[in-house]
């Protein structure tokens, strides 16, 4: 199958999305006398044009397009040609009211916006497959072309009647019959026991708290309609151009789409990606995104689809990015793995509702700050890009993650709302970051025999399959650290006997879990050097568990807060970020990972991508950091020998002259 390498031949890709149709033709060229400037490789076109394309039920006005192609080609621009089926036009909904889709109180969600179409209805699939077939059968052999972007950040639920009669299908395909269903989802609690599939329906409202199993499925077909949706448009296009590839974009840790399913099904995994400047952790939350889709991607390139250049214009408060921070957070992009940098978009809209969310060309015109750091950024990647461009990270640490697993946990009616798998998964990432760990992530059931330690910051319900593998990982010689509240529940949401698998307490040295503690948003424990916060457990350890640190003071008095047996480390608390730092350093330096950097500032982010190290600098105040041997810096074209400083939000990517002992 065609890759993301096919497309970037031995560079990194720098564009965006380029929405022409908002603006007169004279406006084109001069955009591209600037995209030019920029050294843009690749622009998205046609994301939301559908009206443009068709402008009444079966019109075809494909001219304007033709001239776009033609002009991106004159000009040695790439072109990403993007099905526009995320934003159908306003006569669908206005003459097929059933592709409009529904809320779970019924109410309907109408035109004006986007995302506005029901998954499952039959003549928005028509619609969407007719013109994604008119579409590659016209450009399928045209030069510009150079790969294809299914619809766009796919995020719509439907409750609908249509909805509802796939929903069943889909039920009837996973249970076979009415009564594996009702036992599936405990039917016989509240007396919810069905007696004929007309009965099933999605979880609309109801009077009081919902099944936790109906709502488990329902995500799981959500994530599978859409699928279907991407899927037709996908093979389409696949029809006419075999030899190119395709993606959708992911949204960031978005709950609605299992990541590991879809990414199966992409010939490129590509990622939209806007952390807040003003936020503190923005840096290491971008690392997360970054080796999630890595990952996703079976540890080899993919696409930033996605970023702003400046601000935003969804958040309460719209912070611009300062000086430096965007090119920092497109080279960190780069040194995690990315062989495509692109944003939303091209030129700042004038009108329409995202006229305030920055573009590489911004209200402030090519003398502006943004665009003259967009071409510096441009330059820069055109000429060190070839130098990693196809080269992948190394990592001896796997941090797993399900999205079933989180759509399980997050039900109604457990024992804290305040337990988030999002934020759990980005404070143990944190930890190694802060440590400069590097992390792949991996699915429960993927094989882990390639890394030395696997952490599981917490996944509430495991498969029989996932934890035979976990407990594999060990006997194998491997080391995993498990945090609280993993393993409580099978893949029907049913609780072990025992409230944690049988399996893991005797892996991780439990004999018995008595009861769950969670603790309130202000409350703290003490444990044996640090301090625990959001949750803790009464455990009884059996005789050949160690405990590593117990709860001084309260109920839990001299219980084990973090236990270990062998190389199954079990944390029953979420230590204080420096804490859960520390304990995670020393469990991979027992395992033998890789010594990470030493004498690294705080805040100097040391990633090794291929033969090079890049270094990033997230503060404001100058650091020096240590540096053993000689290097060459890509960037600046100098030699560094013995340390380099680093100024606010810093960049160096290094080549090291020689090996020598010690070194980074």
């Amino acid at each position: 199958m065609p890759s993301l390498q096919d497309v970037t031949r031995g560079r990194v890709l720098f564009g965006g999305d380029y929405n022409p149709e908002q603006w007169p033709e004279e406006v084109w060229h001069d955009d591209v006398r600037l995209m030019k400037q920029a050294r843009v490789t690749t622009v998205t076109l046609g994301v939301f044009s559908w009206a443009k394309l068709e402008p009444r039920r079966g019109a075809r006005e494909f001219g304007w397009l033709d001239r776009l192609m033609d002009l991106m080609h004159e000009h040695g621009i790439g072109v990403v040609l993007a099905t526009p089926t995320s934003s159908p036009p306003p006569w669908l909904g206005r003459l097929h009211p059933e592709t409009l889709p529904r809320d779970e109180d019924g109410h309907v969600e109408h035109w004006g916006s986007r995302q506005h179409f029901a998954h499952s209805s039959a003549v928005y699939r028509r619609c969407a497959a007719a013109i994604t077939e008119d579409l590659a059968a016209r450009y399928a052999h045209h030069p510009a072309l150079t790969m294809w972007h299914i619809n766009n950040e796919y995020c719509t639920y439907d409750y609908g009647d249509e909805a509802a009669t796939a929903f069943r299908r889909w039920l009837r395909e996973r249970y076979g019959d009415l009564n594996t269903l009702n036992s599936a989802w405990g039917a016989d609690f509240w007396g919810q026991v069905y007696d004929t599939w007309e009965g099933v329906r999605p979880p609309r409202r109801t009077h009081y708290t919902k099944n936790p199993a109906q709502v488990l499925d329902f995500k799981r077909f959500t994530s599978d309609a859409l699928m279907e949706c991407y899927l037709a448009e996908r093979d389409i296009v696949r029809a006419h151009t075999p030899h190119l590839p395709v993606t959708t974009n992911f949204m960031p840790l978005w709950q609605g789409q299992d990541g590991w399913k879809w990414a199966a099904q992409e010939d490129a995994v590509s990622v939209d990606l806007y952390p807040d400047p003003k936020d503190a952790g923005a840096g290491q939350y971008a690392a997360l995104v970054q080796d999630l889709t890595r990952s996703q991607a079976g540890g080899g390139p993919w696409m930033l689809m996605e970023q702003a250049a400046g601000p935003v214009n969804w958040r309460g408060v719209n912070h611009p990015k300062p000086a430096g921070l965007n090119r920092l957070w497109t080279w960190q992009a780069v040194a995690r793995g990315a062989d495509a940098v692109c944003y939303f978009q091209w030129r700042q809209s004038r009108q329409g509702a995202e006229k305030f969310h920055s573009g590489m060309l911004s209200h402030a015109g090519e003398d502006g700050r943004t665009f003259r750091e967009v071409r510096q950024l441009g330059a820069e990647l055109a000429a060190v890009g070839p130098e990693v461009a196809g080269a992948r990270v190394p990592a001896e640490i796997a941090v797993l993650h399900d999205w079933e697993s989180w759509w399980a946990g997050q039900q109604e009616g457990r024992p804290s709302s305040l337990l988030d798998h999002a934020k759990l998964l980005r404070a143990w990432h944190r930890a190694l970051w802060e440590a400069n760990l590097p992390a792949d992530f991996a699915h429960p059931a993927h094989d882990l025999s390639a890394y030395r330690m696997v952490v599981v910051p917490h996944l509430y319900a495991l498969t029989d399959t996932a934890i035979e593998n976990l407990t594999a990982c060990v006997r194998a010689g491997g080391t995993v650290v498990c945090g609280f509240f993993t393993g409580v529940a099978d893949g029907d949401d049913r609780v072990r006997p025992g409230g944690i698998d049988a399996r893991l307490r005797a892996l991780f040295g439990i004999r018995t879990l008595h009861e769950w503690w969670p603790l309130d948003a202000d409350e703290r424990v003490d444990c044996d050097g640090f301090t625990g916060t959001l949750w803790s457990e009464e455990l009884a350890a059996d005789d050949e568990a160690v405990t590593v640190a117990a709860y001084r003071g309260g109920e839990l008095d001299g219980l084990p807060a973090v236990l270990r047996r062998g190389r199954a480390w079990y944390v029953s608390t979420l230590p204080e970020p420096d804490a859960l730092r520390d304990l995670l350093r020393r469990a991979a330096a027992e395992a033998g990972v890789r010594p990470p950097p030493a004498d690294l500032p705080r805040g100097v982010e040391a990633v090794r991508r291929g033969g090079l190290l890049f270094l990033l600098h997230h503060g404001r105040d100058e650091v020096t950091v240590p540096l053993p041997g000689r290097h060459h810096d890509l960037l600046t074209g100098e030699t560094v020998d013995g340390a380099i400083a680093l100024g606010r939000y810093a960049v160096a990517v290094l080549r090291e002259d020689a090996h020598p002992a010690g070194s980074l």
